[in-house]
């Protein structure tokens, strides 16, 4: 059912509210009136019926009156350093509320105005917000400190307005100014690139393999880009203009997949819909971690990386393609994401592949988070291990039930070429690695 939504202005007047000494005017206001009716004293009546318009007038006035509109505007600006934020670290969020115009009614507002900003908890975490407030005639400054607790993409305000009219009779709470979307990386640990795992990813670099222009790393046209770098025959097969990046030639291209069953879906609103529970989000926010761990650290090494999450349109397919400082680029396309389930995550994974071998280099190595896979999703996922280095990090399901298909994917994928470990959800990112590495050395 639709909420039936009340004009603005009514929204305003009911959201004032009588101080204490409104109050006692009300009062002896309406004491006054009835005895003057009484006593039939005109002139007490009017005495009471003078203090109860006065806090009519007041109540009206504050109600109907805008932050951001008139003679005295105020705007709000808020700035975050560093934006994006990291996950478990903190970030300083600077907030002014400043007048729009050097006007009396600007000054007059600012000088009654009391702050408080909004935010959401995964942004405040279990302590809140202590911010620090200076006022100055033009501007109120406050300054505070964020930790988000969790990846994603999270309001911060609008700042809530507390201000009284100017006898104090009757106060009012307003929003002012626009919320603000804080984007939050996950949090990454560094793990060793070069480990054993890749086999012979570095004889190229050494020149005991060297790579030809057909296992150049390519990526779609930007503009800016040096015409002479188009690599035409591949534009011709995808029907649009692709360039080599080269930057880091002689070092292998490496994708990172992250199969977004292991996520929580996205809550529903719907009433009686099943809300994923605390483990579950903590689980798929350790899977983003550990897959954006390992794109970024191969970033650092040097080697071409994209991290492709599955996606069962093409078109939307998170694939970020870059070097070292295309970083930022690869976390945020972890930012958005969330889970799927049942015949959506097998269509994903699968379209995912698809995409994935069809645009895939002899050379290139792939490296999959995943968790237990149907008969048809192993042998479309394995079926990449036949066309290049492929390494699985399998999560092991905290359901015992569900146990049984993570060994069958191990052996499907094991049989086709990949190298195989397995690790429980919580596993510090450089542990699994190294686990990974040491099983396939």
């Amino acid at each position: 059912m639709a909420r039936l939504r009340l004009p603005a202005a009514l929204q305003r007047l009911l959201r004032v509210r009588v101080t204490t000494r409104g109050g006692a005017l009300v009062g002896a206001g309406a004491a006054l009136a009835a005895v003057g009716v009484v006593l039939d004293l005109p002139d007490v009546v009017g005495l009471g019926a003078a203090a109860l318009l006065a806090v009519a007038a007041a109540w009206v006035l504050l109600g109907v009156q805008r932050l951001d509109s008139g003679r005295g505007a105020l705007d709000v600006v808020r700035r975050i350093d560093p934006n994006p934020v990291v996950a478990g670290r903190a970030a300083t969020t600077r907030l002014e509320v400043r007048a729009r115009a050097r006007t009396g009614a600007a000054y007059e507002r600012l000088g009654r105005l009391r702050l408080s900003e909004q935010a959401a908890h995964e942004l405040a975490g279990s302590t809140g917000i202590r911010a620090r407030v200076r006022a100055h005639p033009d501007h109120i400054a406050v300054r505070y400190s964020i930790t988000p607790v969790r990846r994603g993409r999270w309001p911060l305000g609008p700042v809530l307005t507390t201000r009284t009219d100017v006898f104090g009779l009757v106060r009012t709470t307003q929003p002012l100014g626009e919320a603000t979307r804080v984007a939050v990386w996950p949090r990454t640990t560094a793990v060793d690139a070069r480990a054993a795992v890749l086999g012979d990813v570095d004889r190229a670099a050494t020149g005991a393999r060297l790579s030809s222009p057909d296992d150049s790393v390519l990526r779609e046209y930007v503009p800016g880009d040096d015409p002479r770098r188009v690599h035409w025959p591949r534009s011709a097969r995808q029907d649009r203009i692709m360039v080599r990046a080269d930057e880091s030639a002689g070092l292998r291209p490496v994708t990172v997949l992250l199969d977004r069953s292991l996520l929580a879906p996205r809550p529903e609103d719907r009433l009686g819909a099943r809300q994923p529970t605390a483990r579950e989000i903590d689980d798929g926010e350790w899977a983003v971690e550990l897959a954006a761990s390992v794109a970024t650290s191969f970033l650092d090494a040097g080697h071409p990386t994209r991290l492709v999450a599955t996606d069962a349109d093409p078109g939307r397919t998170y694939q970020v393609v870059g070097s070292r400082t295309r970083r930022e680029a690869v976390l945020d396309a972890t930012v958005d994401l969330t889970g799927v389930r049942g015949a959506e995550a097998d269509a994903a994974l699968s379209t995912t592949v698809r995409t994935l071998r069809a645009v895939r280099y002899r050379s290139e190595i792939t490296i999959a988070v995943l968790g237990p896979l149907g008969p048809t999703s192993r042998e479309t996922v394995a079926a990449l291990g036949t066309e290049g280095h492929c390494s699985a990090l399998l999560v092991i399901p905290r359901q015992e039930s569900r146990r049984p298909g993570l060994n069958s994917t191990a052996d499907d994928l094991r049989a086709a070429g990949w190298r195989v470990a397995s690790c429980f959800p919580g596993t510090s990112p450089d542990r699994a690695w190294s686990a990974a590495t040491e099983r396939a050395a």
